[in-house]
């Protein structure tokens, strides 16, 4: 409900109004009914206001509520009503809301047939059917077509269709490992005395072989056998075979997996 009252103790919407007087924060005796059904009244003679079926229901059946609860109050006799009388009202009015939407929808399904009837009322159905001379002549599909081309046909779609096989011959496989570098740094550093990682690595050309070199180098290091040093930061690693042992270690270190 969207109508809104004004009296001189109250301005708002009239469903708060009705809450306010439930809830006992206003008292009805407070509240002078006849300017809100003047100003209804008015409301409704004017042109230039279009008021809905169902807000026009909404404010009736408050604004009845609103005169029972008044005239209980004013009558002398009357006890006052239990709390959950004076929500019968509101009872009533979800039951008349339920029924104006069912009435809507009902209403919408009307609109829509009167439609789908004026759609079919500018359609005019042909009276006649097919002329008797019309034939209809389907073209033949096996015009031109031999004997030998069908049987051609036929064996084409029986025989055993080939396997599609992918040949790998072209793509190259690095097979370097780290455990099988070990053992190449462990025979050739020990004759090159202090050498740059740079220097090691030079004769290199592809990437993952400088990466198997350092992790190679690491693993040398973790075992004592190099050290390695580095002047400054980003700059050139320095290797140094420093095992004094090294023919007694060869053995093994031949025999490292990684």
């Amino acid at each position: 409900m969207t109508y809104v009252v004004t009296t001189p103790s109250f301005s708002g919407p009239i469903e708060v109004l009705l809450q306010l007087i439930s809830s006992h924060d206003v008292d009805i005796l407070d509240i002078h009914l006849a300017p809100v059904v003047d100003a209804f009244v008015a409301t409704l003679r004017d042109d230039s206001i279009a008021l809905d079926v169902e807000e026009l229901s909404e404010f009736l059946l408050v604004a009845a509520i609103l005169l029972e609860l008044k005239s209980q109050r004013l009558l002398p006799g009357r006890d006052a009503l239990e709390p959950d009388e004076e929500f019968v009202g509101w009872e009533e009015r979800d039951v008349l809301l339920a029924r104006l939407l069912e009435l809507r929808t009902y209403a919408g399904l009307a609109d829509s047939f009167v439609g789908l009837f004026e759609r079919a009322a500018k359609s005019f159905p042909r009276l006649r059917g097919i002329d008797d001379d019309f034939e209809v002549q389907p073209p033949d599909l096996l015009a031109g077509v031999s004997t030998a081309q069908l049987a051609a046909a036929y064996l084409r779609g029986i025989e055993e269709k080939p396997v599609a096989v992918i040949r790998l011959n072209h793509v190259t496989v690095d097979a370097v490992s780290v455990a099988e570098t070990v053992v190449v740094l462990a025979q050739r550093l020990p004759a090159m005395g202090r050498i740059s990682f740079r220097d090691l690595t030079a004769g290199l050309e592809t990437r993952i072989e400088i990466i198997v070199h350092f992790l190679a180098v690491l693993e040398l290091c973790k075992l004592g056998h190099i050290e390695l040093g580095q002047g400054g930061t980003f700059g050139d690693v320095a290797i140094e075979w420093i095992d004094v042992n090294s023919r007694l270690d060869l053995e093994r270190i031949d025999s490292y997996e990684g």
